[in-house]
């Protein structure tokens, strides 16, 4: 179930650069929608690939979209200026913590 751990980090960074993608399309050229269609097809893929290797759904899903909130959070406040208050810190803590408990509940 290793290998299916790997394939989840790059679902989890190909969703983020497509969210990413995403910003600068709606906020500059639309040539990003090229990459956001495909970091979307590619992070689905290898979300199919990490269930289809037997990471159980419930696991897969809240590391995803949790690294995907806390990863797409910080890149924003990098990228884009956006706020990253220590509320909005506290609430991405809360998510992972929640993951946490739903991984060590399995």
């Amino acid at each position: 179930m290793g290998w299916g751990w790997a394939l989840l980090a790059g679902a989890i960074l190909f969703e983020v650069a497509g969210t990413l993608s995403l910003r600068m399309a709606t906020h500059g050229k639309s040539i990003w929608y090229l990459p956001v269609g495909v970091c979307y097809l590619v992070a689905f893929t290898l979300l199919a690939l990490t269930l289809a290797s037997g990471v159980p759904l419930a696991a897969a899903y809240g590391t995803w979209t949790a690294a995907g909130v806390a990863l797409t959070a910080v890149a924003g406040r990098i990228l884009f200026k956006e706020s990253l208050t220590w509320l909005m810190g506290f609430g991405i803590v809360l998510i992972v913590g929640g993951v946490l408990l739903i991984e060590l509940g399995h």
